[in-house]
């Protein structure tokens, strides 16, 4: 019902500055919220950074500072600037949306990834 589309990844040496993108599509009433995701190998996914319908912004303590997560709503897009890039911030990157679909059910749908490596 629900498709996201991720974009944007890559390989950039440290310090480096990398931008995603993640376009929503389908039978879609309304988005609240849209987020991104990472996961290391041997870790668990985390949250890096989301954005809600009204423009609120939550960030890992680890990317303050440094990421930058905005949004389209004419789009049902998602972007994630990233800059300053690390090596620990090698992952796979991840799109999640909390949508309201055009049936008024509400759920969550998530990207297929895209892998950002930093490395010299």
């Amino acid at each position: 019902q629900v498709q996201l589309v991720e974009s944007g990844g890559g390989l950039v040496q440290p310090g480096g500055s990398l931008r995603l993108s993640c376009a929503a599509s389908g039978s879609i009433f309304k988005i609240n919220a849209m987020g991104w995701y990472r996961q290391a190998p041997g870790k668990q996914r985390e949250l890096v950074a989301s954005v809600t319908f009204s423009g609120s912004t939550n960030y890992a303590d680890s990317v303050k500072g440094r990421f930058t997560i905005s949004r389209d709503s004419a789009k049902n897009t998602v972007y994630l600037q990233m800059n300053s890039l690390k090596p620990d911030d090698t992952a796979v990157y991840y799109c999640k949306a909390r949508v309201v679909t055009s049936s008024f059910v509400l759920f969550d749908s998530w990207g297929q990834g895209t892998q950002v490596t930093v490395s010299s």
